[in-house]
């Protein structure tokens, strides 16, 4: 089966020895995505804007892709502390259309993420 590195610089870049997102058999698995801002590297503050963040940073990887959100099946999502989770979902939600069904999801809470942000998502998308 062949794959392909998906790269671009809307979302940030590989901080380690791994691809931004790999292509294969007609799916787009991302890899984690923190809450930097692209563009400059830094982090966004507070759990909401972390979301969004790392939600925007899934979709431009899964656009750069030829995907999109409304083409996610599954998503995992890493919380530094459950206690945020109400407004993870809230951040969450609108990414996502209702009417088309939402993804399947796993969230689990973590000791420690990446620069020490709040979060970070991965999907599986189809292409």
């Amino acid at each position: 089966m062949d794959k392909k590195i998906i790269s671009t610089d809307k979302a940030p870049s590989a901080i380690g020895p791994y691809s931004q997102a790999v292509e294969t058999g007609g799916m787009i698995f991302t890899s984690g995505m923190i809450p930097v801002i692209p563009e400059t590297g830094e982090i966004v503050t507070g759990i909401e804007a972390q979301a969004k963040q790392a939600l925007n940073n899934v979709k431009s990887l899964l656009e750069a892709a030829g995907s999109g959100m409304d083409k996610v099946i599954k998503t995992t999502v890493f919380i530094k502390d459950m206690n945020d989770f109400a407004r993870v979902n809230a951040v969450y939600e609108s990414f996502f259309d209702k009417e088309a069904g939402y993804p399947a999801r796993s969230c689990v809470e973590v000791a420690r993420l990446p620069k020490d942000v709040l979060i970070e998502m991965e999907a599986v998308a189809l292409k």
